[in-house]
């Protein structure tokens, strides 16, 4: 599925992302008007400073004593010490009040990734959500931190000194306005361009790092078939895609920065001027006049942090919309409490001797396109079934319909259980081996850990890890095997204990030896449970208690080994390529 097929995560909408911060700071209100108190008051007492520094000029200009300085130099140092310290105090509040708001956001958004429908995280592509987790979290952590609290002070900052403006003279207020026009047309012709920019960053930052995961984890594949040059071209063309857009972002910055430039001089220069007319005709001081053109000044940076920290927040509000989007989404069905939806097509069987009952299931990835075709199939309580076939005949599909991931397009499946499922694709958690093995039985006794890895064959290389179960394995960590991954694997699918297990090529990673130590593994864990074995090695349908032959979404053969080897089918065809194979490979041909 290429990502332009792909089906993205949604993004939530400015109104519903709007919405999503009100209903995150409401439970926080009384934190969120002490933090805008305290700057409030901080920024107050500092516009202070200019008053005292034009009424400095005025001593000097009527050549008072040196000692008349006294004071207002002294009130300057008190000045600067309530601001410095009120600053201080209201900016740790506001990053408190945001650093509490995201976690809200982070836990809501980790709640609703964790329960989305695998169907669809699989239709986004693993990249999407990546990018979300990663990504999006990272940017808007970091406009809560910095852009938030900055954001808030500047703003007061701009209120409250053009309030002081007035207060010296209303004349000085107008002249200062003249910039307003030229700030008004930068922020509204930067908005304009960077949100939907920044949106489409964000999706092609998500489609490439979809990319580099297909290719990077796809690598033995893309080698066996020689991809590589195809590969190569379309990580290329998605790179090329993201520093294009990051060009685009880096020249609508520039001339955002030469458009403030131009507000800024216009209205100094406006200020300056009415301070001149105003002190030539005795209106104002030259203290007042000063004192005027330093609060201008004083606009120049809390004016171009405002504006600029635009960019952070509509960079923010791009990937706060992506986590909001996936925040809003409904659990997948049957996750919520009481949530009938799914009943159907995975009801459990009570009354059924089936363990496991398939009955005329369909499925399509794309509408129009099945990939199995009104499928029926009966596993009996305590069986082992193999599924077998060629690449592409439907097997994995098949099991990941029985484990749950994937809804029937048509038809129903149900089981008479929890079902386990063990892939080829095994994750190890960064952390100690011990709490890797416990998220599938929390609150299991060591005891119990230390009999899974026996039973699966992993308790002697588990204990002899530099601090056996307290090992810290994963990133980061001490690097497990891919037999010893797939056996904790397997470790985890005997404590979890589910009367249905489905292993999806559980023992492809491994090379042979590591394989054959993996299915005597795979059989330990499977005894006493009904079993689907997707096999990757022959050996393992071999000793299943029935063989189920896929071709083309059909089951065309179903049997014991020694049936469909007698029958001369399709069955017959592979066993006969593998053993062939084997013998090759053993002879060192």
């Amino acid at each position: 599925m290429t990502g332009e097929e792909r089906e993205l995560l949604p993004v939530a909408t400015a109104p519903r992302t709007r919405a999503a911060v009100r209903e995150l700071l409401r439970p926080h209100r009384g934190l969120a008007l002490a933090a805008a108190a305290t700057m409030a008051g901080a920024t107050a007492v500092g516009l202070l400073t200019q008053p005292l520094l034009g009424h400095i000029v005025d001593l000097v200009a009527d050549r008072r004593a040196a000692t008349a300085l006294t004071v207002p130099v002294l009130l300057l140092a008190v000045v600067a010490l309530v601001q410095g310290t009120g600053t201080a105090l209201g900016l740790s509040l506001f990053s408190r009040l945001g650093e509490t708001a995201l976690a809200g956001l982070r836990e809501r958004f980790l709640e609703r990734a964790l329960r989305l429908p695998l169907d669809q995280v699989e239709k986004a592509g693993s990249g999407d959500l990546t990018s979300r987790v990663t990504a999006d979290v990272t940017t808007v952590a970091q406009a809560v931190r910095n852009a938030l609290p900055e954001l808030a002070r500047s703003l007061l900052t701009i209120v409250l000194t053009l309030g002081a403006l007035a207060l010296l003279d209303w004349r000085f207020l107008l002249a200062a306005l003249v910039a307003v026009p030229v700030q008004a047309h930068t922020a509204r012709w930067y908005v304009r361009r960077a949100v939907p920019l920044y949106a489409e960053q964000r999706i092609v930052t998500g489609t490439q790092q979809q990319q580099l995961l297909d290719t990077i984890g796809g690598a033995a594949t893309v080698r066996a078939f020689r991809l590589e040059e195809r590969h190569q071209a379309e990580v290329a063309r998605r790179s090329g895609a993201a520093v294009g857009v990051t060009k685009r972002g880096v020249r609508l910055l520039l001339s955002f920065y030469a458009r403030l430039h131009i507000a800024e001089y216009a209205g100094l220069a406006a200020v300056l001027g009415a301070g001149f007319l105003l002190v030539r005709h005795g209106s104002v001081s030259i203290g007042t006049a000063t004192a005027a053109a330093l609060y201008f000044h004083s606009l120049f940076n809390p004016v171009n942090a405002a504006l600029v920290l635009m960019d952070d927040a509509q960079s923010a509000l791009a990937g706060l919309a992506r986590l909001v989007g996936v925040a809003d989404l409904a659990p997948a069905p049957g996750d919520a409490p009481g949530d009938p939806a799914g009943a159907e097509e995975r009801a459990p069987l009570p009354a059924s001797p089936a363990a496991v009952r398939v009955t005329g299931v369909t499925y399509a990835y794309d509408p129009g396109n099945p990939v199995l075709h009104g499928l029926d199939l009966v596993l009996h309580p305590g069986e082992r079934v193999a599924l077998v076939g060629a690449s592409g005949a439907g097997k994995t599909t098949l099991a990941k319909l029985i484990a749950g991931i994937h809804p029937p397009t048509g038809g129903t499946v149900t089981t008479g259980g929890a079902v386990g499922l063990v892939t080829q694709e095994v994750h190890v958690f960064a952390g100690p081996l011990a709490e890797d093995l416990l998220l599938a039985r929390p609150g299991a006794p060591e005891s119990a850990l230390r009999a899974a890895l026996a039973r699966v064959g992993a308790l002697d290389w588990a204990e002899a890890l530099p601090e056996g179960l307290a090992t810290v394995v994963g990133e980061g960590g001490h690097r497990l095997t891919a037999t010893q991954a797939q056996q904790l694997a397997l470790a985890r699918l005997v404590l979890a204990d589910p009367p249905v297990a489905v292993l999806d090529e559980a023992t492809a990673e491994a090379g042979s030896t590591g394989a054959r130590a993996l299915e005597r593994s795979a059989d330990r864990a499977l005894e006493g449970r009904t079993a689907l074995i997707v096999a990757h090695r022959l050996s393992q349908a071999r000793s299943a208690d029935r063989i189920v032959v896929m071709d083309g979404g059909h089951v065309v053969e179903t049997g014991t080994h020694e049936e469909l080897s007698r029958a001369g089918g399709v069955y017959a065809e592979l066993w006969d390529a593998w053993s062939s194979s084997r013998a090759v490979a053993r002879a060192g041909w």
